[in-house]
């Protein structure tokens, strides 16, 4: 790479493609692979001080071969209809939209601050009219194939409602390295909307389940980026997940039509597990008597390797499993990273925190790059598969460069990993904790 394409590339780039310069560049010495995971030379700081604007204190702590988070890229803001224009665009065709960290401050995140995932195309607005909608459940394990009308499940079921944290399987995948393919997620392809419909059992129950049924998947009216009538995406879960009671055929998200991006009329909400699995513009369900073969359940899709492998490891399909239950994790949502404060001046942090099928115990954070840590105040979730919210006041020692880090534990003691997880060759699941960065002046 040239010294002039060097400064043209953004530093996050830069370590996915060559990390051995990127260290050079950044931190002003030479590394190997090896040595990466060590810690910053005293003849590197007072350079990093003038990159960041402010000493970084703490900065004998910090592992070489992290981006500051001061310096992690911000992408231009593009306007959506319906989205918020500060919402940041992964990809036009298909349309998928995140939040940045600081739009997700709210309890309950607004439709219009609620990110988009889509793999296919979304299916022409003229024809999705409710009043036409059906939803149809059939496959070899139920007992009679029935086709429900969106006003008979609204009338024929009783309603629920609840607080469901839905989240991308590749949530944070930008940071893995070796780059994995896949859409680069920082970590706003989350959010924790109310959601309104009937629960999926008690469809099923009226349809009727044969006592092999083990598996559903489901089909939208997505369409197929290549124009064909190709299924774009069809997964699913376990019967032992479908028949919770927070798993729902919803029509609402914060008491309104869901919006158009996120599968009006109608979708499947499957709390705490990759947002695939939670079908948009629903339209039919299967009951499967095996694991539901649908189109991105097989190969690398949505799989993990059964076993740790090394960082750019070939893994054959045979040796992936498929995800589900999210891990455990946590974000920061305020202040917005890159705040500057007045020397003495305490900093008010608040954010979210979950874990797939758990509730959260404990929330913590640091500012010496996770040598020590400090307890957050840590509310009850509204339901179950909601997060968890969590607030501390934090005080600076001295001016210059921090980083607030948090941590979350689940309700079995698992923590977020500090930095980056398990290596895999999707770019899922990463949990390493959220961070920001704060300037005493």
């Amino acid at each position: 790479m040239s010294k002039k394409n060097k400064r043209q590339v953004g530093i996050h780039e830069l370590y996915a493609q060559d990390p051995i310069e990127a260290d050079r560049l950044l931190w002003g010495r030479e590394t190997n692979p090896e040595s990466r995971r060590g810690f910053l030379q005293k003849s590197a700081l007072a350079a990093m001080g003038m990159v960041l604007g402010a000493p970084m204190i703490f900065a004998a702590h910090y592992p070489a071969g992290l981006i500051p988070a001061a310096l992690l890229d911000a992408d231009t803001p593009f306007a959506i209809p319906g989205k918020h224009p500060e919402l940041i665009v992964l990809n036009d065709k298909p349309i998928n939209l995140e939040a940045p960290p600081h739009l997700l401050d709210d309890k309950v995140t607004p439709a219009d601050k609620f990110f988009v995932r889509n793999n296919g195309n979304a299916p022409a607005e003229s024809t999705l009219d409710p009043k036409k909608w059906t939803l149809t459940i059939e496959g070899e394990s139920v007992r009679i194939k029935k086709t429900y009308t969106l006003e008979q499940l609204k009338t024929k079921f009783k309603h629920y409602t609840y607080q469901l944290v839905l989240e991308c399987g590749g949530n944070g995948r930008r940071e893995f390295n070796p780059p994995t393919k896949g859409l680069q997620w920082a970590v706003g392809a989350v959010g924790c909307a109310r959601w309104t419909g009937v629960r999926l059992k008690d469809v099923l129950n009226d349809v009727g389940l044969k006592s092999d049924a083990v598996y559903i998947g489901y089909y939208g009216k997505d369409t197929h980026l290549n124009g064909s009538n190709d299924v774009v995406i069809s997964r699913g879960v376990p019967m032992s997940k479908a028949l919770q009671d927070e798993s729902l055929i919803a029509w609402a998200m914060n008491d309104q039509d869901i919006p158009y991006l996120n599968g009006y009329p109608l979708r499947l909400v499957f709390a705490g597990w990759p947002a695939s699995t939670s079908g948009k513009w629903l339209h039919k369900i299967v009951v499967r008597s095996k694991v539901h073969d649908g189109e991105k359940m097989s190969g690398h899709s949505y799989r993990v390797p059964c076993n740790p492998v090394a960082p750019g490891d070939k893994v054959e399909d045979k040796d992936m499993c498929i995800i589900e239950a999210m891990p455990v994790r946590s974000i920061i949502t305020y202040p917005k990273s890159g705040a500057t404060l007045k020397f003495g001046q305490k900093l008010a942090i608040r954010g979210h925190a979950w874990a797939g099928d758990k509730s959260i115990r404990e929330v913590q954070y640091s500012i010496d790059f996770g040598q020590t840590w400090q307890t957050c105040a840590l509310e009850k979730p509204v339901n179950r598969n909601a997060w968890q919210h969590f607030n501390a006041t934090i005080s600076f020692p001295k001016k210059g460069y921090y980083e607030v880090w948090a941590k979350a534990t689940d309700e079995q003691g698992t923590a977020q990993p500090m930095v980056i997880p398990t290596w895999n060759p999707g770019g899922y699941l990463n949990n390493a904790c959220h961070r920001i960065a704060i300037k005493i002046a």
